[in-house]
């Protein structure tokens, strides 16, 4: 493995063996990662919050919905200029219903519906838009 100097340097701070560097750091990552909620909603700014999950196949396939990832193992949810809000909603119930005792996902789908039902039915919800760049 080919590691830039500034991530050794990193390493030799934790220990100076670099595969037990690794290994903490995987570790304290990793225990992380596992407190982390599968849906959480982040505030931005004042009153003002986006919802961020863990990684998902099924919310990869959903037409016109995307995951950005924005830190490690964690994504915004951004959709196509067209979805509504209730478009979303009945996604994820179709995904639930079509999942159903199969996926590992179907408790952070569960949360994800109800999280963006209680906030469009509270009328606390909007779409606004981010500047993506191709590269």
């Amino acid at each position: 493995m080919t590691l830039p100097v500034r991530v050794l340097d990193i390493l030799k701070e934790v220990d100076p063996d670099r595969a037990r560097a690794i290994a903490k750091l995987a570790d304290a990552v990793g225990r992380r990662l596992r407190d982390r909620k599968a849906v959480e909603i982040v505030e931005v700014a004042p009153h003002r919050g986006l919802i961020v999950v863990t990684d998902s196949a099924v919310l990869k396939s959903i037409e016109g919905l995307r995951l950005i990832e924005i830190a490690p193992a964690r994504y915004l949810i951004t959709v196509n200029s067209g979805m509504s809000v209730e478009s979303i909603e009945v996604q994820l119930q179709d995904k639930i219903e079509e999942k159903r005792g199969e996926s590992e996902d179907q408790e952070m789908l569960k949360e994800l519906l109800h999280q963006i039902r209680h906030q469009r039915r509270r009328s606390a919800v909007s779409k606004e838009e981010l500047l993506i760049i191709s590269t």
